[in-house]
């Protein structure tokens, strides 16, 4: 009888244990400085995401003066409802509304440095790539194929050069060769200043106009280097057809937009989670009527979603399943992932294709994140950063 009764107290003890070990695991994996708000807590503790045994609680931390709301919270874990076992400062979702995207745009960057495109010679080729990013010469930065054009002129029989690859800077000599028909003063490249590509426009502030869109970086052509961005244009981006995603073949928007056109807005940044600036026309890129909150990780619960496109031709919203959400210890432009389940979307497009990037991942009414990546091997399943990086 008292061997029944201790194994019925040891299972209840491991269970115990379970119950508040595994919650404790998770929270080992949040850090601070994402966005929250009370709706957001509610919707953890009611979903348990913790676990039952731990409930959260956000406390303002800077209180708000002119009638201004407060910016900096904390977000407190307790065991049981009373014992604190981490806290994290967040910061608190403003009150503003944010014009849902979902459009594809064009978009013109002028990168802050040269990138190499093509190498004329046996050395140059041992010490440069194709997709390599000269950002300085000589020690002095090169803002343009101009610059770098001035600084190879007034140099010697070999020049110091500073180059990105793979997001790190290298440093190499190169030595310079005189161009027999002009005289002029070569390295032996190719290189451009400018890079163009097509993305979709993820949230506008509809009152700051402030956007964010695409959800991960411009990259050079060979996808190893963030492209860095003296500046940039958005335009307005006509959809002329879609090549469809297979397994192992992701498809693709084909998408025109002309230079000539009139800008939308400006580039301002390029980063990890992709680019943001301020739209000054949003005539054929938002519906004004349409506008949602955004909403902190912390209210991301696995299951029914939606992402918001206008592939069709008009602005729809398809089912997607969110199948697995990470709280992120550091920067992931892979926060979550989720399966397509709507069939109009397997239909038109099979699922996730290139050009979707930054479509709108909506829940509970609310933009909590943008598309960013497709499997390969299943273009019904894809990756989505959390909003709160991209306001980042």
């Amino acid at each position: 009888m008292k061997r029944n009764i201790s194994l019925v107290f040891m299972a209840l003890l491991l269970c115990l244990c379970f119950l508040v070990l595994s919650p404790i695991q998770l929270l080992n994996d949040i850090e601070g400085g994402f966005i929250a708000d009370y709706e957001d807590i509610e919707i953890a503790n009611k979903n348990h995401t913790f676990g039952r045994l731990v409930k959260t609680k956000l406390n303002e931390t800077e209180k708000g003066v002119s009638g201004q709301r407060s910016e900096k919270g904390e977000v407190v874990f307790k065991l049981f409802g009373f014992i604190p076992i981490k806290k994290v400062t967040v910061n608190l979702a403003n009150d503003d509304d944010y014009y849902v995207g979902g459009v594809p745009i064009g978009l013109e960057i002028n990168a802050d440095g040269a990138i190499v495109v093509n190498r004329q010679s046996k050395e140059v080729s041992d010490k440069l790539k194709d997709g390599d990013i000269i950002t300085e010469v000589d020690g002095v930065r090169v803002d343009s194929l101009e610059t770098l054009s001035e600084v190879v002129q007034n140099a010697s029989d070999e020049v110091e050069v500073k180059f990105l690859r793979r997001n790190k800077e290298i440093k190499t000599i190169i030595k310079t060769h005189r161009d027999m028909e002009s005289g002029r003063l070569k390295l032996g490249l190719m290189v451009k200043d400018d890079v163009a590509g097509v993305g979709t426009l993820t949230f506008v502030n509809a009152k700051t106009h402030e956007y964010g869109a695409l959800g991960h970086p411009i990259v050079d052509s060979h996808g190893e280097n963030i492209v860095p961005i003296s500046g940039g244009d958005v335009y307005q981006c006509n959809l002329i057809g879609i090549n469809k995603g297979k397994r192992n073949s992701p498809g693709e928007l084909r998408c025109v937009f002309s230079a000539n056109a009139e800008k939308k807005g400006d580039i301002k940044k390029n980063d990890k989670f992709g680019i943001g600036g301020v739209l000054n026309d949003f005539d054929g890129l938002v519906d004004e009527n349409l506008t949602a909150k955004l909403g902190g990780r912390l209210g991301v619960t696995m299951g029914a979603a939606k992402i918001v496109s206008s592939i069709s031709g008009i602005r729809e919203e398809y089912d997607i399943e969110i199948i697995k959400a990470k709280y992120q210890k550091s920067a992931d432009d892979k926060s979550l992932v989720f399966r397509v389940k709507d069939k109009r979307l397997i239909e038109l497009t099979g699922g996730i294709v290139q050009g979707m990037s930054g479509s709108p991942i909506m829940q509970n009414g609310k933009i909590i994140g943008a598309v960013t990546h497709v499997f390969m091997s299943d273009p019904t399943k894809g990756y989505g950063v959390y909003v709160d990086w991209m306001l980042e």
